[in-house]
């Protein structure tokens, strides 16, 4: 059989079992699915006996059924295989069964491929190549082999794999000190060796790299380490190769450092510029799975690098220093600061990247802190940003400033991260955003000099020296034109004052206008000679270059600019064009691309639906909008503004009616819309939470924007369209602070019903928070102008959320004639999304007092309504709630089946809580079911999916239900209940406190 090699799945073994198709994760079963799986995919193209796979689930005591059992479970794979990808082949072959796949669709294959083909490459004498594939085949790893999968002889396995990959990094490290890399060595060794300790080969090359980096007497003690080490541990003097590198160093006869095959290039497009990633390969080695993993498993959120980037050795090496801590076992910490248009920002990530794949290799976080902005970003909002970026989800995220840093720097202490904060007010904006961890480090760019930062290296920035300037400028319109007019070129680069900003662009017009000579444009810059002699000194001398450009500008393109300026995201979809404008073409980045292309507006990157998306420079953008209020008069600025404002509106509206299946379960203002154009919208909106996630800070920046503009008609709305993400991703403060801003502004206009909207929604927020009086107080206060506005929605919102206030207290009598006017509202309203909420919410109460029987009949009603309209979180919610009365009902074996069905949708839609609630509940069925083992496992993988979110009280209670099961393990059971008992009484849990306490006392 033909093995397939474009396969559209891609299997990952070197970590948790995963398997990858183009429409996202494939879920595949736990337990023996899982299981036979593995070991197929770790003996890809060869076969596998039915002998060994059941020896690899049941060990040594399968039952009479095992290989009928594991046919059943083949045959269920390879359907799932097949529905997934008719390419991938799962085949009977005695005396077992093959899984053909392209070698390059399984990550241990590839890793093993890339390994072997490094090793050929080094003894060939070409170390570089080879140290950039097995930087490449590490990169693949993302855990140890098979983490999570419960198979005693499966983990012999895991084991060698995770042996070579440590013999990948040993053979990548000697190549590198080959090489003459050395003094870049050092912090990486310090950490291997560390998580090491019995290796000797890497503590003769920490050796090694001190002493040939300068650093005698460090080289010593790490030899003493080593030796201590060996001697606790295994009672063993260090061997023949340490001792022989002790002895050498001692009398001074180890051999001098190999010296570096390259200096520091000029040039981005060398050997230096490459990360060493997957791209690298040739096409003999498929890189895409490679690449799906490093972003599913760390953080990358630098800006891109820039190809003409004019390096200042000793300062990149000064900056590169700082951040690997230069040996001091703290923080490396740098600052770069310096007036507008220096480059800081640039030379902030060119530096992270260069630093990033061999320094940092667990990510890269980034924040633009808007420091030079009139709302500059808090340490909160960072917080809450990074936390996300590394996991935690949103409900998880604590509210507090010192909570949220806590969190953090725990989440770092084990990580090797970079964290890159771009143009910071002050140091008060940057303390509270600094790990704890000696592993990651920290750049920071600034206008201020930010002396008051402990510890940190400062690099202030300057104008350029002339040879730079001029290489840059070469870089731009090219190194022949550059020669051909020696003199004109020396005499550009004093003219703009050595500037960066400005120096490039002047250089862009040059290069967009060939037939122009570099004289001519030294003659065009002698007209402006007054204000360019101001150029070291601050902005006058900056507006007189951008007036060059923009003076250039044709004037539909000076009108974009200068309405543009009007926008306040940090990144600019390109459809804004069309909404200022007023044009409805069907690509409106056609509108923006002549300001690209002079450098006026610079491309941030690509959206998933295949859209740009640009950026203003900020001294760009205050030149624009100087402009605008010159040339634009306020009823012409004020309806291209509402137009922005309505396009965002458009979109929102449009993520929440695709969430939910429909416009449902939201009241909505009567300002205009403006719908960017069909297919953009489309394609933007394939995923609604993503495109509200990504559009986050525009769309709750357009809040306040549109306050301010008088809009608040608009304001509120969005606000309150803007909960869909809100709720569903635990954005407590930015529901909070949204909502706050609007009803300011419907207030100040006397708009009740916006009023009351706000109100209705904060109330929600207040029950999420567990604030009981605050919310019923918001509620009731709205339900008073709902009544007299005669607004059934607004009523129908109101009572399900006060209703549930009473469930929550206890008081289900309230409760219940609560969610029977709420029903009538919402039937009023001809909101079924909102029926089906409340019979939801009703039947756990009916389930709770015995009427199982009207409890389901609710709950069917439910799932007929979620089902019709597509709304796959109602289902998922009422669904659960089904599993709980079969339960209830004795029917377990349907238990299990719903329970494991919302499993599904929970990992499908990436609701990690969900997941936890259900590998919970799946705990309880199994229990009940008299199948103890069973309820084991999924209460084992509760408590692991709580506590990796950092969900401590989640945790704590499947620890709890653990625990319960364990009474024949008092030792194990006392290593549960420890920490949950800390958990409960931190938390004030009295009820659960109690029983872990007893149970304590009884191990």
């Amino acid at each position: 059989m033909d093995v397939p090699g474009g396969s559209r799945l891609t299997f990952r073994v070197l970590g948790p079992l995963q398997v990858q198709g183009t429409a996202g994760p494939l879920r595949v079963p736990p337990g023996r699915q899982e299981v036979i799986l593995a070991a197929l995919l770790l003996e890809t193209n060869r076969i596998v006996s039915t002998s060994q796979l059941v020896d690899l689930i049941w060990e040594d005591n399968p039952p009479e059924t095992a290989r009928t059992q594991v046919q059943i479970c083949v045959s269920r794979l390879r359907k799932l295989l097949v529905d997934a990808d008719g390419e991938v082949a799962l085949t009977t072959r005695p005396p077992g069964y093959v899984l053909h796949t392209g070698a390059g669709n399984v990550d241990a294959a590839l890793f093993t491929g890339l390994v072997r083909r490094a090793r050929s490459l080094g003894e060939g004498g070409d170390r570089e190549e080879a140290v950039r594939l097995l930087r490449s085949a590490v990169t693949l790893w993302q855990g140890d082999c098979l983490t999570g999968l419960d198979s005693g002889p499966l983990a012999n396995a895991a084991r060698q794999l995770n042996e070579e990959r440590l013999a990948a990094v040993e053979l990548r490290i000697r190549l590198e000190l080959e090489l003459g890399h050395h003094d870049r060595l050092v912090g990486e060794l310090q950490r291997l060796t560390h998580e090491h300790p019995l290796r000797e080969k890497l503590h003769g090359q920490l050796i090694q790299a001190l002493y040939w980096s300068g650093r005698q007497a460090e080289a010593l003690e790490a030899f003493r380490t080593a030796r201590r080490y060996l001697a606790e541990e295994l009672g063993l003097e260090p061997g023949r190769e340490l001792r022989d590198l002790e002895a050498a160093i001692l009398a001074g006869e180890l051999p001098p450092p190999p010296a570096p095959p390259l200096v520091r290039g000029a040039t981005a497009s060398g050997p230096e510029a490459s990360d060493g990633g997957p791209a690298a390969l040739d096409a003999a080695s498929p890189a895409p799975i490679a690449e799906s993993i490093r972003h599913e498993t760390v953080p990358h959120q630098l800006p891109a690098d820039i190809a003409d980037f004019v390096a200042d050795g000793q300062r990149l090496d000064t900056l590169e220093k700082a951040l690997s801590g230069d040996g001091r076992g703290t923080v490396g910490l740098a600052a770069i600061t310096g007036k507008p248009g220096t480059g800081k920002s640039t030379l902030a990530v060119h530096v992270a990247h260069a630093l990033a794949e061999t320094g940092f290799p667990d990510g890269q976080l980034y924040c633009d802190l808007r420091g030079t902005t009139a709302a500059p970003a808090t340490p909160v909002e960072v917080l809450g940003r990074f936390l996300r970026a590394l996991g935690i989800p949103g409900q998880l995220i604590p509210e507090s400033l010192d909570e949220r840093a806590e969190m953090y720097r725990t989440r770092l202490s084990t990580r090797r991260v970079l964290v890159v904060l771009d143009d910071a007010a002050g140091e008060g904006q940057v303390l509270p955003l600094l790990p704890g961890s000696r592993g990651c480090a920290v750049l920071v760019t600034s206008r201020a000099r930010l002396t008051a930062l402990p510890g940190a290296h400062r690099v202030e920035l300057d104008v350029l020296d002339e040879d730079r300037a001029l290489e840059l400028l070469a870089r731009i319109v090219g190194g022949d034109r550059v020669a051909g007019e020696a003199a004109a070129a020396e005499a550009l680069v004093r003219t703009v004052g050595r500037l960066p900003l400005a120096l490039r662009i002047v250089a862009a017009r040059l290069a967009a206008r060939p037939h122009w000579t570099l004289a001519s444009m030294v003659q065009r810059l002698a007209d402006e000679r007054h204000r360019l002699d101001e150029l070291a000194h601050g902005e006058m001398t900056m507006r007189a270059s951008l007036s060059l450009t923009y003076e250039g500008l044709a004037p539909e393109d000076g009108g974009l600019l200068r309405l543009l300026s009007m926008a306040q995201a940090p990144t600019l979809p390109s459809w804004l064009a069309g909404a200022l404008l007023d044009d409805h073409r069907p690509f409106s980045s056609d509108l923006m691309e002549p300001l690209v292309d002079v450098q006026m507006l610079d491309v941030a990157g690509v959206e998933p639906s295949g859209g740009f998306r640009y950026r203003f420079h900020e001294i760009i953008r205050v030149y624009a909008r100087e402009q605008l209020a010159a040339q634009h008069p306020p009823d012409a600025r004020r309806a291209a503004f509402a137009r922005m404002a309505g396009g965002w509106m458009h979109l929102a509206e449009e993520a929440h009616r695709k969430v939910y299946g429909g416009d449902f379960t939201v009241l909505h203002g009567t300002a205009p819309r403006w719908r960017p154009p069909s297919p953009y919208v489309d394609d933007a909106l394939a995923d609604p939470l993503a495109w509200l996630d990504a559009e986050q800070a525009a769309l709750c920046g357009m809040v306040g924007h549109a306050a301010e503009e008088g809009l608040h008609d608009l304001s509120w709305d969005l606000a309150t369209s803007l909960v869909t993400l809100f709720e569903v991703r635990g954005h407590y403060d930015l529901w909070e602070s949204t909502h706050l801003t609007a009803l300011a502004a419907v207030r100040k206009a006397g708009n009740l019903r916006g009023t009351a909207a706000i109100r209705a929604s904060l109330g929600s927020l207040y029950m999420s928070r567990n604030q009981y009086d605050t919310a019923r107080q918001s509620l009731n206060s709205a339900l008073d102008v709902f009544q007299a506005l005669d607004e059934p929605m607004g009523e129908a919102l109101c009572r399900r959320d006060m209703a549930l206030i009473a469930r929550t207290n206890g008081d289900d009598a309230a409760a219940l004639e609560l969610y029977r006017r709420s029903l009538a509202d919402f039937g009023r309203a001809d909101d079924v999304v909102g029926r089906a909420i409340v019979l939801t919410q009703s039947a756990h109460i009916r389930m709770r007092q015995g009427e199982i029987d009207l409890a389901q009949k609710q709950l069917d009603e439910a799932l007929d309504i979620y089902e019709g309209i597509g709304y796959a979180g109602g289902r998922a919610r009422t669904l659960r709630r089904v599993g709980q009365v079969l339960l209830e009902q004795g029917r377990n074996d349907l238990a299990v089946l719903t329970f494991t069905e919302v499993l599904e949708l929970c990992r499908d839609s990436g609701d990690v809580i969900g997941e936890g609630h259900l590998l919970r509940d799946l705990g309880h069925a199994f229990a009940m079911m008299g199948r103890p083992d069973r309820a084991r496992d999924f209460y084992d993988r509760a408590v692991s999916s709580r506590e990796q979110v950092m969900d401590f009280s989640g945790g704590a209670l499947a620890r709890l239900d653990l625990a319960r099961l364990l009474t024949d393990e008092p030792g194990r059971s006392r290593k549960l209940l420890v920490p949950a008992v800390e958990v409960f009484r931190e938390r004030r849990m009295t009820r659960e406190l109690a029983e872990a306490e007893r149970l304590l006392g009884a191990c």
